[in-house]
């Protein structure tokens, strides 16, 4: 009876250290430290800067809606700038008299 709780125990320890990478010792701790610290900074801490530049970005519009201005391009009217043709002649004709 006392034999089977042993190797149940063993069981345990041996799958729970197999499913960490079969690693022991401070190589074990060292690949966790790396794969956390990796982690850390690739997803955690950008999602962090993120939500935090969001709440800044709502707290600023909601004191002031007029101080507040959204940075991002406009986007270009092409009828404006002539990048379809046959419209530099349209707005060439009303410039232009006919004589």
């Amino acid at each position: 009876m006392t034999s089977s709780w042993r190797r149940t125990l063993g069981n345990v320890r041996s799958f729970v250290g197999n499913s960490m990478g079969g690693l022991r010792g401070g190589s074990n701790l060292a690949s966790w430290v790396v794969a956390g610290t990796l982690a850390y900074f690739l997803w955690v801490k950008p999602a962090q800067d993120l939500k935090r530049e969001q709440e800044e970005k709502a707290a600023l519009a909601a004191s002031d809606p007029y101080r507040y201005v959204e940075k991002r391009r406009p986007v270009p009217d092409p009828q404006e700038t002539g990048l379809i043709y046959g419209n530099k002649q349209r707005r060439g004709e009303t410039d232009k008299p006919e004589n």
